[in-house]
């Protein structure tokens, strides 16, 4: 007797997006742990820096949940755009600032007015990463500015489903900053953040299929294995093997797939944990945001070097979850404050 496989229900994308979100903030904090080049983990230690690429595709299907409902309550363009900028950058920017003041201005030592500009600038829009691709923190302006374009986006693939392929040509985009020199020339400092425009674009263009529940045949799990084998087995070749020798979008054009894959196959894993278990990933990932600002500089790097890995991931998770809801209180309280002053003469 032929036991059926259940379909991929495409909808526990979003019932377990918290979980999800936990998973990607532990990849990240293993990843940034150090380990010695010649280690035989350091290729799927290298792995986590997939972690990233999942924050992005979650956020774009939950951006397309927010728009969608904001259009269908009947918002207008320009009203829909406001609202959802204020919820978006009131999420991001309280915790920011309290995070960049104390790192930036702890190494400020004064100067010119250009050091005074430079400062501001940091703090603001962390703008060392647009000119000189500085990678403190540089998550929080790439995603600022993919938000920037998300309305606009969302928009048009409402009234042009045509568009939806819009991410092929940002694949083929960052082809072009890699090796059109005069491009590469402009552009090609920003690498990092180019090779993970198309994977949040992807989000949003999965968001209405997550909406709307749709499912994929079961018997496609073989197929999904497949990707996930491939592009997690090449990925550990190249940093394991190859690393320094190639140029890093390559990589991530293949986090593509195994972004997508790993999403869908952990969601079979979360519907089969234990209450608790899911309840401890979706801690992590309420506390995504500030465990990612604060994970780095204000924990990790006071632990000492000398510690092996698993101790010192171990470490920087427990100092870094109970900074992170702290700051996420203090950051929550401000951010209701705006928003009872601009969100809601919005709404009326």
């Amino acid at each position: 007797m032929n036991r059926k496989i259940n379909d991929i229900e495409l909808a526990n994308i979003s019932r377990y997006r918290g979980e999800l979100m936990g998973a990607a903030m532990l990849f990240i904090i293993l990843f940034h742990v150090g380990l010695p080049r010649n280690d035989l983990f350091f290729g799927l230690r290298r792995m986590g820096n997939v972690g990233v690429d999942m924050f992005l595709f979650l956020s774009g299907i939950g951006l397309w949940f927010s728009w969608s409902k904001l259009r269908e309550k009947g918002a207008g363009m320009q009203a829909a755009t406001k609202v959802f900028f204020l919820r978006r950058y009131l999420r991001i920017y309280p915790a920011w600032l309290i995070v960049a003041c104390l790192f930036y201005i702890s190494r400020f030592h004064g100067g010119d007015l250009m050091a005074w500009i430079d400062l501001i600038g940091d703090i603001t829009i962390n703008w060392d990463f647009w000119l000189h691709d500085e990678l403190n923190f540089w998550y929080i302006p790439a995603t600022m500015m993919l938000y920037l374009f998300a309305p606009g986006y969302m928009e048009l693939i409402r009234r042009h489903p045509i568009y939806r392929w819009l991410p092929v040509v940002m694949i083929m985009w960052c082809i072009l900053v890699q090796w059109v020199t005069p491009i590469n020339h402009l552009a090609g400092h920003l690498e990092i953040f180019w090779s993970r425009v198309p994977i949040f674009f992807i989000g949003i263009n999965m968001g209405e299929m997550v909406r709307r529940k749709q499912t994929i045949d079961g018997t496609g799990i073989w197929m999904i294995v497949l990707m996930f084998v491939m592009t997690l087995a090449s990925s550990i070749f190249l940093e394991q093997v190859r690393h320094g020798e190639f140029p890093l979008f390559i990589e991530r054009m293949l986090y593509i797939p195994l972004t997508i894959t790993t999403i869908l196959l952990l969601n079979r894993v979360f519907r089969r944990t234990p209450v608790w278990f899911n309840a401890s990933f979706r801690f992590v990932g309420a506390l995504s945001l500030e465990a990612y600002l604060l994970h780095i500089h204000f924990v990790l790097h006071y632990i000492p070097a000398a510690w092996s890995y698993w101790p010192t991931f171990l470490l920087c998770v427990a100092v870094t979850l109970p900074l992170a809801w702290l700051l996420a209180k203090v950051a929550d309280g401000i951010g209701r404050l705006f928003a009872r002053m601009f969100l809601k003469p919005l709404s009326q």
